[in-house]
């Protein structure tokens, strides 16, 4: 991957964790218009930029990619932030998640 979709990845996440957050926020309002509609606008921006990156690099490798480090992105705000907890087997599926990302990135084509 070159560093434009590194980038374009990085920053990407960074709004599906806002909108993640969002939604987060909304469900707790019980149902305020201002979460709802911070958090479609989020998703839609990040998707706008899941579209760039499909076309960079692929379609494959693009939403496996960005499934898997937001997944660990998010665990790591709903943690940190919203207190909630990690059962040890879904941890576990988490560092797999990680070790997938790495064999994605580090060992593509063989």
């Amino acid at each position: 991957m070159n560093p434009v979709s590194i980038a374009l990845l990085a920053v990407s996440t960074v709004i599906f964790v806002a909108a993640a957050s969002s939604a987060k926020n909304w469900a707790l309002s019980n149902g305020s218009w201002f979460w709802l509609a911070a958090t479609l606008g989020l998703y839609t921006l990040g998707n706008l930029i899941m579209l760039r990156l499909i076309k960079d690099i692929g379609m494959g490798i693009a939403l496996s990619l960005s499934a898997v480090v937001q997944l660990v992105a998010v665990n790591a705000v709903a943690l940190f932030f919203f207190g909630e907890r990690v059962a040890p087997v879904q941890g576990a599926g988490l560092v797999l998640a990680i070790v997938a990302v790495v064999m994605i990135t580090l060992l593509p084509g063989r």
